[in-house]
């Protein structure tokens, strides 16, 4: 079959990716986006982009009936999922396929079967795959993990049966705060992937996180084209990535290779995919998960063995065999670097706002991969990912040497990002391995062992979001319905000198800032959870809140000792320094 137009079912830099692909392959590319990506950098690189009628993900991006209405108006004979999203949900990969669509992806019961950890747990203990302890079925409650962490020890690692990057997973280290984070990990699963279930299993301490980029074609071939570190996360999400995986042996290498490839084959796997692994300080391998997609660090795979994952993904979806030969030898190093909208001097807090200055690196070694450009908005809607800087060296060293001098050029204004930690990693020597401890980053490093304290950033915009206000109007006798940027709509209601704009800036209706008392949003977000209820006593310190943004969730806690007062209700967005509530002394 020959792929002519591809639906690009994502936003930000995967979809700009994709869209850059399917140029190269001479393949039409359909965008689609939000109220507040109508002016993004992805809707202008694709051929043709339509509006998905929202603003959150689950108006838009998630909403699978509104995707394929646009894949029958824009003709599109395939749609690619990218990464995130309805790119692991085996439902809307089946609906693609009963819609007549190519699916760039593994089949539906592929994704069933891997996305499901309790089966793909089974599945690696079939092919004999390292694991340690842990259950095969979803614990009913916190005393379930209770029981199991008083059997196998601390710490335990909480994790949706649905989940994947990250969401849904708790790592416990305190029996006490067990069912606290049991409860957390149930309603983040649910909030992300429509179901709560939970497994348990014995959480290696100090791990690095390895895993191993797959292919594999319907002609029975499966490929791993090597290896990947992924071990400096915060809250369990990857920010720096490299291939291949430094400092680890022959034999251990080849395990992994060995142990992806025979979990893929066991699953008739077809597609890009990726075999994560954790490697305990004291050398333990265990399988960790399938990802059934393209990852966010697969350009390190790129840059280190020449192969185009996303081309691979559109030959084999048309039906031919993978271009990649059966051993792939990486040539030289490359480390990725997640340009996120996050405040490392505010604990990596997002930091949604306007990027006032955007002026990427550039030279020799360096790709750039971005999702938005300058004067872009940064909506607090949706994943802090702005753009990926990826360098690539002839061996590490050089590698890293050149990230030095791409990381320094690099200049952003209007939104915090984690640039300054980027500038401290490539210096530290946990991770460039030359200090007597050697290479020791592990996936709790920034929380437990980087000593290193960030300047919180001063140059935040924090803006009110993008909209879009769909207005009827006749044209050429047709109704029809235009979109107006809500920015126009102010500017022309100003012009006009509305009684309400006078009132706005009359200078005595002033408000006062807020009390010693109230409690802030210390983004913009979405108050997923009050964790205290209405006329509570609560201490300074006490988690009364949970704020999601971004993919992420942050507590709030109470400024003063005192009783709670709630202002704002749980499912409501706020904005940066609002106010959720507000704490009175006794």
């Amino acid at each position: 079959m020959t792929i002519r137009t591809v639906l690009i079912a994502n936003r930000g830099e995967i979809a700009v990716r994709v869209a850059r692909a399917a140029r190269d392959a001479g393949i039409t590319s359909i965008g689609v986006y939000a109220d507040g990506d109508a002016e993004s950098l992805h809707v202008r690189t694709v051929d043709q982009a339509y509006a998905l009628g929202g603003s959150t993900p689950a108006e838009t991006y998630l909403d699978a009936e509104k995707l394929l209405e646009v894949a029958s108006r824009s003709g599109a004979d395939a749609v690619h999922p990218g990464y995130g999203f309805l790119s692991e949900s085996a439902a809307f990969a089946r609906a693609v396929i009963d819609a007549g669509l190519v699916w760039i992806g593994p089949d539906p019961e592929t994704i069933e079967q891997l996305g499901d950890k309790a089966r793909a747990r089974t599945i690696a203990a079939g092919v004999g795959a390292p694991l340690v302890p842990g259950t095969n079925d979803p614990v009913t409650s916190a005393d379930d993990v209770i029981a199991f962490a008083d059997e196998h020890g601390l710490p335990v690692a909480i994790k949706a049966v649905h989940g994947g990057g990250g969401r849904g997973m708790r790592v416990v280290r305190d029996r006490e705060r067990i069912a606290e984070e049991y409860e957390s990990a149930v309603r983040e699963a649910e909030a992300a992937f429509g179901a709560g279930a939970c497994l348990v299993e014995r959480f290696l301490d100090r791990p690095r996180h390895i895993e191993a980029q797959v292919l594999g074609d319907r002609h029975g071939r499966i490929v791993v084209l090597g290896t990947r570190d992924c071990s400096l996360q915060r809250r369990n999400q990857k920010l720096v990535e490299e291939a291949p995986a430094p400092f680890i042996d022959d034999a251990l290498r080849e395990r992994i290779h060995r142990a992806a490839a025979d979990i893929c084959g066991a699953a008739a796997y077809v597609g890009a995919g990726t075999v994560e692994f954790l490697l305990g300080e004291d050398g333990t391998l265990t399988f960790l998960e399938v990802n059934t997609r393209l990852q966010v660090e697969h350009p390190v795979t790129e840059v280190t063995t020449g192969v185009d994952l996303v081309q691979e993904q559109f030959r084999i979806a048309a039906g031919e065999p993978t271009h990649v030969p059966e051993t792939v030898t990486p040539i030289g190093h490359a480390i990725e670097f997640r340009i996120n909208a996050e405040d490392p001097g505010l604990g990596f807090l997002p930091t949604p706002g306007t990027l006032t200055q955007w002026e990427p690196p550039a030279g020799p070694g360096v790709r750039f991969d971005s999702g938005v450009a300058a004067g872009d908005v940064v909506s607090g809607s949706f994943d802090s990912l702005l753009a990926k800087l990826i360098v690539w060296g002839s061996d590490r060293d050089e590698a890293v040497a050149r990230a030095r001098r791409a990381l320094a050029e690099f200049t952003v204004g209007g939104v915090a990002t984690v640039l300054p930690f980027d500038r401290h990693i490539v210096e530290d020597p946990a991770f460039t391995g030359r200090g007597s401890a050697g290479f020791s980053v592990h996936t709790r490093w920034i929380e437990d062992d980087c000593t290193v304290e960030f300047a919180p950033s001063a140059d935040v915009s924090y803006p009110a979001a993008a909209s879009l206000t769909r207005v009827p109007i006749e044209w050429d006798g047709r109704l029809t319905t235009i979109g107006l940027p809500g920015a126009l709509l102010s500017a022309l209601g100003s012009a006009a000198g509305s009684p309400q704009d006078a009132a706005a800036a009359d200078p005595a209706d002033t408000e006062e800032g807020p009390s010693d008392g109230a409690v802030l949003a210390p983004f913009a977000g979405t108050l997923s959870a009050w964790k205290a209820a209405d006329g509570d006593a609560v201490t300074a310190g006490q988690t009364v809140a949970v704020l999601e943004a971004m993919k992420m969730e942050v507590p709030v806690t109470a400024p003063i000792d005192g009783v709670l007062r709630q202002t704002a209700a749980t499912g409501s967005d706020v904005a940066a320094k609002e106010t959720l509530g507000e704490v009175t002394s006794a």
